[in-house]
């Protein structure tokens, strides 16, 4: 018997039955919007049709939460063509102010609690860097490429969850 560690998610298929929400915040867009479209890239080479994906533009980090928050409600069971899965995709880079640390905890607090009280996955993508460059090389496809990780992490979960419930 596999553990959950050993989880083949290749072995659960997604379906076309799958709803995700993409929340992105447009504050430091140029790097959320190099996320985001990853993201996307790689929920396509994975199977999902982009009508299976909204994309939710917010203001910026602060707002990522409350949005997942009233996602979660909007979904009362897989069946009725709630959220299956939302990425949350922002990025908050260090200023000169105490400002990122308000930003960023609150981002991050309020994101885990929305995946507490979510019955789907909730991924944290919210970058906090010191620096734009370091954001950028995070972010783009050339770099670390935080939108497939992300996309891909979303799917791995979507399975789990799937598995679990069975």
């Amino acid at each position: 018997m596999k553990s959950s560690c050993d989880l083949d998610i290749e072995d659960i298929p997604l379906g076309s039955h799958l709803k995700i929400a993409v929340i992105a915040s447009l504050f430091n867009g140029d790097i959320t919007q190099e996320m985001v479209r990853c993201c996307m890239e790689t929920l396509e080479e994975y199977g999902c049709r982009k009508d299976q994906v909204d994309i939710y533009w917010v203001p910026g980090a602060w707002e990522l939460p409350q949005t997942a928050k009233i996602l979660a409600r909007k979904r009362v069971k897989p069946a009725e063509n709630g959220i299956d899965l939302v990425i949350a995709i922002g990025c908050v880079i260090k200023g000169e102010t105490s400002h990122y640390d308000y930003v960023a905890g609150e981002a991050s607090n309020g994101l885990g609690e929305a995946a507490r009280s979510a019955e789907f996955p909730v991924i944290f993508g919210v970058l906090t860097t010191d620096t734009w460059d370091q954001a950028w090389e995070r972010a783009s496809e050339a770099g670390e490429n935080k939108g497939r990780e992300l996309a891909k992490s979303g799917l791995h979960m979507i399975r789990l969850f799937q598995k679990i419930e069975k």
